[in-house]
């Protein structure tokens, strides 16, 4: 049978700490609990501290945002920590892709335009000759020599053995020997 209506059940808290270490901590409990430790951890990993700042931020704003969708609320300062880890990382890998956008970019802006003088010296008798070799080739050559890349960096960017690199880059070598010969004989 049901409570008859009008009737308000009333429960007696004898231990309030009790009734309040029950109850979920809020986001305030939680940034005051855990920040500190979520930017000291990317401060030592950055070396910048405004950088962890934003970083701690980022990553405490994505667990606390998911706060009801973690498997274990207990666990909040170790997904933070995880979180802040991630970002840290994320970061890194981002700072590479723009520099080596940055890279590209000023190789590709110092990249010669032709006018009488350079033609004369010969530069872009190279050039047309480069461009007469396999992209293979070429592009072995111009990891190895324009951009300065190992072999290793080279075969990575290529995606190819070490030895497939040298092998590409002799032969695009010796090939280009021969096309800079026979452009000289036709002078």
């Amino acid at each position: 049978m049901g409570r008859p209506v009008g009737v308000v059940q009333v429960v007696v808290v004898q231990d309030l700490e009790s009734v309040v270490a029950m109850m979920p901590p809020t986001v305030d409990d939680l940034y005051r609990e855990h920040f500190a430790d979520a930017r000291g951890l990317a401060y030592a990993l950055t070396g910048s501290a405004e950088l962890a700042e934003d970083l701690a931020q980022d990553a405490f704003l994505r667990v606390a945002g998911r706060l009801r969708q973690l498997r274990d609320p207990q666990a909040f300062r170790a997904y933070l920590l995880r979180s802040v880890v991630n970002g840290v990382r994320s970061h890194g890998r981002h700072v590479q892709v723009v520099r080596r956008h940055d890279e590209r970019t000023l190789a590709a802006a110092a990249r010669p335009t032709p006018d009488e003088a350079e033609i004369a010296t010969g530069r872009f008798v190279i050039w047309d000759a480069l461009l007469q070799l396999s992209d293979k080739q070429r592009s072995a050559i111009v990891c190895r020599y324009y951009l300065d890349m190992s072999e290793r960096e080279t075969a990575r960017t290529l995606r190819c053995p070490v030895g497939t690199v040298k092998s590409t880059v002799a032969r695009g070598l010796e090939q280009l020997r021969t096309l800079l010969e026979t452009d000289g004989e036709d002078d």
